[in-house]
């Protein structure tokens, strides 16, 4: 699922950076690279946007590496101050834990509460076609910021995830338009630009076979049914 939806405000996902942001976020990409220093005095008001791309497997296995791929568009006139993607896996436990891939943990008292359910590469996110790093962490780090977007060009973020605890689960994304809340992106018909991915992450092996040709390859669920 991907696209425009309208989430919950903003403000749920940087109350934690509120208030420090100017100065823990100058450190963070000074430190990491790849992004734009935040500016407390960038242009307010609403910049045009468009996600074009919205891609994570649905089927994943314990294990497995993925990639997950947002593309956002400015199809505004006005240079985007900075264009920021904000990711949360849905539900309580996802809101409440401070990591993007994550949840948070019920027991108390646990050193680490908060559990990944993907594990993202070192050195990620990237821009499409790039090896260098492209998207900074903020000091939220459920957000992070691919810079200074101009009229008419796309960025397009890749996370490298591998996936280490079942279940279903629901990544959230939202896009914004700068990282001290004074510009703010929105669609076409005027609404926050983001979406969402299924993801259902399975601990089974497939059954698979050798073509003649081969090929290792999964054998379809009607077809070992009809075996038995």
């Amino acid at each position: 699922m991907g696209g425009n939806r309208t989430h919950a405000r903003r403000s749920r996902y940087r109350a934690v950076a509120a208030g420090a942001a100017a100065a823990a976020l100058a450190a963070s990409v000074a430190a990491c690279g790849g992004g734009s220093s935040p500016d407390a005095n960038e242009p307010a008001g609403a910049y045009r946007v468009k996600v074009v791309t919205a891609e994570f497997p649905a089927k994943q296995r314990l294990g497995q590496t993925s990639l997950m791929r947002i593309g956002v568009r400015n199809t505004g006139r006005r240079t985007v101050p900075a264009l920021t993607v904000t990711v949360s896996i849905a539900g309580r436990a996802g809101q409440t834990s401070s990591l993007p891939f994550a949840v948070h943990g019920p027991e108390p008292g646990l050193a680490q509460p908060d559990r990944p359910v993907w594990v993202l590469a070192a050195h990620y996110p990237k821009r499409a076609g790039s090896s260098k790093p492209g998207g900074t962490q903020s000091a939220n780090q459920k957000t992070f910021n691919f810079g200074p977007l101009k009229p008419g060009a796309t960025v397009e973020g890749v996370w490298k995830l591998s996936a280490v605890k079942t279940g279903r689960f629901a990544v959230l994304y939202e896009i914004d338009a700068g990282l001290s809340g004074a510009a703010r992106a929105e669609t076409a018909s005027g609404v926050e630009p983001g979406g969402s991915f299924a993801a259902r992450i399975s601990e089974a092996l497939p059954e698979t076979i050798v073509t003649d040709s081969g090929r290792v390859v999964e054998i379809p669920k009607k077809r070992r049914r009809g075996a038995r």
